[in-house]
């Protein structure tokens, strides 16, 4: 399945106010958010490696302890087993891509 139609994808609420379409590669997810003003991230961490991508709205996230406001166009890289939440401060449309593939998001 070399092309995919996001809008073919059901959407997901994994948190209130934030919903998601997952796509698989063979090695990777990807996560397309949207998530509404005043969601908020609970604190957590995982073993795979995420990198969260801004695309619009204000974001602030919290990683390690060490937190900054999130918008269009910043990059989040996200250690393995680092602890981080955060809340949407705007409506944000965010792409996280994750490494290894989430098993426990197929």
């Amino acid at each position: 399945m070399p092309f995919i139609e996001l809008e073919e994808i059901e959407q997901r609420e994994m948190f209130p106010g934030c919903k998601v379409r997952f796509v698989h590669s063979e090695s990777m997810t990807f996560s397309y958010w949207t998530v509404e003003a005043g969601a908020v991230l609970p604190r957590h961490s995982h073993p795979h490696e995420q990198v969260a991508n801004m695309i619009e709205g204000r974001f602030e996230m919290t990683i390690d302890g060490e937190t900054r406001v999130l918008g269009p166009g910043a990059v989040a890289v996200i250690p393995p087993n680092a602890v981080h939440s955060g809340k949407a401060i705007k409506p944000c449309r965010v792409i996280d891509v994750f490494y290894p593939i989430r098993e426990d998001y197929r």
